[in-house]
């Protein structure tokens, strides 16, 4: 990540070029899940649609503010922030969300472990950033209860009564898709 040298008072060049490295990451993540919950957005179907498309919506704004929020914090710590479509997908450390037009529970049980990923990720961005930047740990723990809070929105379509969730232990989307679906009869 280039620097033009400049960086906040107190926080060194080389502190400053950790935290927006950590940044950076924690960018793409952001932008790939806009992106991600739009695409959810656009290729949800079936008897919960208008919930699901409805409730994505406002996840879809929020999570762009965020996106704003770290790029100008790269920026105010010396870095230039990386936006584009090409360094995202060259960067990132995920794969693409594999799932098109499904049912809305499928694609809950998917975006479940999408939302687990991004959520940790910043957890861990927090841990180093707790290390060396306090006004960057504050940002992202905003972030994160923010992402949190959106994540119980969608655990809530995927849980039984007495808190199994549909989707417990899958390890890809496509597992999670089939669980929850499987488990639909149960969580609706």
């Amino acid at each position: 990540m280039a620097s033009n040298h400049y960086g906040v008072p107190g926080l060194g060049e080389s502190d400053s070029a950790k935290v927006a490295e950590s940044l950076q990451d924690r960018l793409h993540a952001l932008n790939d899940l806009h992106l991600t919950l739009k695409h959810i957005h656009w290729n949800v179907v079936g008897p919960h649609f208008i919930a699901v498309h409805e409730m994505l919506d406002p996840q879809v704004d929020t999570v762009r503010e965020f996106a704003d929020q770290l790029a100008e914090r790269i920026a105010t710590l010396g870095g230039s922030p990386l936006g584009t479509p090409g360094k995202l997908v060259e960067q990132r450390s995920w794969n693409e969300y594999s799932i098109g037009r499904a049912g809305a529970i499928e694609h809950l049980g998917a975006l479940d472990l999408v939302y687990s990923g991004v959520i940790s990720s910043h957890r861990e961005a927090i841990e180093l950033a707790g290390d060396l930047d306090p006004i960057t740990e504050d940002l992202l723990i905003g972030q994160s209860g923010q992402l949190e809070q959106y994540h119980w929105f969608v655990r809530a379509h995927l849980e039984n009564a007495g808190g199994a969730l549909s989707t417990s232990g899958a390890s890809s989307e496509r597992e999670a898709t089939v669980l929850a679906e499987a488990g639909s009869d149960e969580t609706v």
